[in-house]
């Protein structure tokens, strides 16, 4: 196992670095930004340019590394 540090900016001032595993699922980084920021995971979007991340994947899938920039949304 491989801890990554993913930076995650919402542009609204929200700038969280959460470290995770890259067998993760992108709905583990959820709520791990969720603890951090207070915000509940299910009303979290992570995106990437064009790209919506889906909760079943996991970070390894995505090519998701280490140091990392993805961008928050509220939905």
């Amino acid at each position: 196992m491989r801890l990554i540090e993913i930076i995650v900016n919402d542009r609204l001032g929200k700038k969280v670095r959460v470290k995770c595993n890259g067998d993760d699922t992108v709905g583990d980084l959820k709520k791990l930004v969720a603890a951090q920021i207070g915000t509940k995971p299910d009303k979290i979007i992570l995106k990437k340019w064009y790209n919506v991340y889906k909760d079943h994947i996991t970070l390894d899938d995505y090519e998701i590394h280490d140091g990392m920039n993805l961008e928050l949304y509220y939905s």
